[in-house]
């Protein structure tokens, strides 16, 4: 494998060793958006590029593993009427992410997992990797970082209290106070409705989109005030070796069925 893991940091020789060598390229997706008056409006992509990096670092100790620069911008739309918001619409999004997989495809990597940390952005990486499958010999993975961590989220509590993923809640609220304390405002703000213990979350049979609805939540789901930095650790680390599992048995199963 080449010396560096970032693909910022390598040469260009270097680049192209790591795609002979048929390593797995990981990119980070997050977003520019609201995150309720007391998170940072980067919170999605701070998490989903620590979360990716750490994993890769993880499973680079049994395969090759080149980490592309994150992507800082999502589909959030939904979030403007907030401020503090840079989003792309669902179509440029799709376009943009589908370009530059597949210039990264053209660079000579064969096996590509995208790491995703903003729910606006989950349907579109799933046809941008089905799409670029179809045309390329390649293998693609597109998943949410919560989606692949969820069973272990649920076995550590992390729906208890809070929707989980939700958005500026608990979960987020303590993922961040764990990564980046100095960047939450305090004091976090209280909600006094009934919480759910259901470890579903957003996730219901049919998706349902209501005009207005971030606003009528202030843009945040659940209560962050019953947030805490050690909560945010434990979810953080599981999350990691569960990702770096998926990296390490996405690449065995791409190097099967990758031409």
């Amino acid at each position: 494998m080449a010396a560096h893991l970032l693909l910022e940091e390598m040469t260009r020789d270097e680049a192209n060793a790591a795609a002979s060598a048929g390593g797995l390229l990981v990119w980070p997706l997050g977003a520019t958006e609201q995150h309720g008056p007391h998170l940072p409006v980067g919170t999605d992509t701070l998490t989903v590029e620590s979360l990716t990096r750490r994993a890769a670092a993880q499973a680079a100790v049994s395969i090759p593993v080149v980490v592309a620069p994150s992507l800082p911008f999502g589909s959030s739309h939904h979030h403007i009427p907030f401020g503090g918001t840079m989003s792309i619409g669902s179509e440029t999004y799709y376009r943009v992410v589908y370009d530059l997989t597949e210039s990264l495809i053209q660079c000579g990597f064969r096996r590509v997992f995208l790491v995703n940390g903003h729910g606006g952005n989950h349907e579109l990486l799933q046809l941008v990797a089905r799409d670029l499958a179809l045309l390329h010999p390649v293998s693609i993975a597109a998943a949410s970082y919560w989606t692949v961590a969820w069973d272990v989220l649920v076995k550590l509590d992390a729906h208890i209290d809070c929707r989980l993923p939700g958005h500026a809640g608990k979960f987020e609220t303590s993922n961040i106070l764990a990564l980046r304390p100095e960047l939450v405002h305090h004091p976090l703000p209280h909600r006094d409705e009934a919480t759910s213990t259901d470890p579903r979350g957003f996730v219901r049979p049919y998706r349902a989109e209501h005009h207005g609805a971030w606003q009528k939540i202030d843009g945040y789901t659940d209560s962050p005030d019953r947030a805490k930095s050690e909560l945010g650790q434990t979810w953080l680390n599981g999350t990691v070796d569960t990702l770096a599992r998926a990296m390490i048995e996405f690449h065995q199963q791409a190097t099967v069925q990758t031409p």
